[in-house]
């Protein structure tokens, strides 16, 4: 192989990439890497201005993209997405899901109500939309790529309450195994993305707080938390052909955390 086969392994010209949770810190850091290498990107999000804005912005550096509406929790939303996705850019290639939640409560008190918000959004949502997306691609012959935004914390406990959460991204790290299983007889490869704690707004109030940041920090190896641009690199690798013999993975971005522990 000569430099330019290689180089083309990466690339993402005329391949339809779409991130779920694409208005988010992670989803549209994602996004904006996905379009640097050439793709065609849709950003699904239940929020209309914040995708709807970084649709523009990619636009505006020369990308193609486009904003959709899709709601995890609303499967005909997610599907109606993939549809409007195909019908504007062709079949998608690649599905990036960087939907997420999470609700701190100590375990003896976790609610119901919790407990079913998350898991709704982190699991059940994660499978509505490897389905829809994973039907697409063996309805168009497509051999695709499938990527959650797991956590360290789908192999790891916490001292804080994250039942929930926890139950949440370890089972999507099993379903990751399984469908990676049930569906390479399609071509589709099914990965995880799996970061220590991300400079996002959903744990703002962690990382400034002393006491919470500084023992997370001290335990990670590397010396510091993960920032959105960590995790874009893999994010490409994993949708393009350089990675054609990775399935079923959950890869750790954590600075030698879970090497550690």
């Amino acid at each position: 192989m000569g430099g330019d086969t290689y180089r083309s392994l990466f690339s993402l010209e005329e391949r339809t990439v779409m991130v779920a949770g694409g208005a988010g810190a992670i989803g549209s850091a994602m996004a904006r890497a996905a379009a640097a290498f050439g793709a065609r990107v849709v950003i699904a999000d239940f929020a209309e201005e914040p995708r709807e804005r970084v649709a523009e912005d990619l636009r505006a550096e020369g990308a193609s993209a486009m904003g959709v509406y899709a709601n995890v929790l609303e499967p005909d939303s997610v599907r109606a997405a993939i549809a409007e996705a195909e019908g504007a850019f062709g079949p998608v290639a690649a599905l990036i899901n960087a939907v997420g939640t999470h609700i701190e409560q100590p375990a003896e008190g976790v609610t119901l109500e919790a407990w079913d918000k998350v898991m709704g959004i982190n699991l059940r949502g994660a499978f509505v939309l490897s389905q829809a997306a994973a039907c697409s691609m063996i309805a168009n012959q497509v051999r695709g790529s499938i990527i959650h935004v797991t956590s360290v914390r789908s192999g790891l406990g916490i001292r804080r309450g994250y039942a929930a959460y926890v139950a949440s991204k370890g089972g999507l790290g099993v379903l990751i195994k399984q469908l990676a299983t049930e569906w390479a007889t399609y071509g589709i490869r099914v990965n995880g993305i799996a970061p220590t704690f991300t400079r996002t707004a959903l744990v703002a109030d962690y990382l400034t707080d002393p006491s919470f940041y500084e023992p997370l920090v001290a335990r990670i190896p590397l010396g510091r938390i993960a920032e959105c641009d960590d995790l874009v690199g893999l994010a490409v690798f994993l949708a393009s052909d350089a990675s054609a013999m990775i399935t079923g993975q959950n890869i750790f971005v954590d600075g030698g955390v879970t090497a550690s522990q």
